[in-house]
């Protein structure tokens, strides 16, 4: 890769979602996405690492970590339609902030969630 152009970059390689309830943190994220989160428990600091393939995510607990709705802002790949995982977001402890909307048809559509621990989070899709 040549990182000194721009366009070939990948410019998220990996990010944590903060919890001040790891439990209910990790039970969230598996209910909206279908998916099995492995806790990784180091005594002050835990971790539950989301499966991946290129960029890595995982929910974060400990001192350093202090969820939020006004820091930075990830979209969550949702594909093949993001509807599908938004509609479960209320029923795992979320709000949904802002429905399925067309970003524009080259990229896709996006939504936004407060997940359960009060961090503001979007989804994205091609459909």
């Amino acid at each position: 890769m040549n990182t000194s152009d721009p366009e070939k970059r990948t410019w998220t390689h990996w990010f944590e979602i903060p919890a001040t309830d790891f439990d209910r943190a990790i039970g969230f994220y598996e209910q909206i996405f279908g998916t099995k989160i492995e806790p990784n428990d180091f005594g002050n600091f835990k971790m539950g690492i989301l499966p991946h393939k290129e960029v890595g995510c995982a929910i974060c607990w400990g001192e350093a970590y202090k969820p939020g709705d006004q820091g930075p802002l990830v979209y969550l790949d949702a594909s093949p339609d993001l509807t599908e995982i938004l509609n479960k977001v209320a029923a795992a402890g979320g709000k949904v902030l802002q429905e399925k909307k067309q970003i524009s048809p080259e990229y896709g559509y996006m939504a936004l969630f407060i997940d359960s621990e009060g961090n503001r989070m979007a989804l994205h899709s091609d459909n």
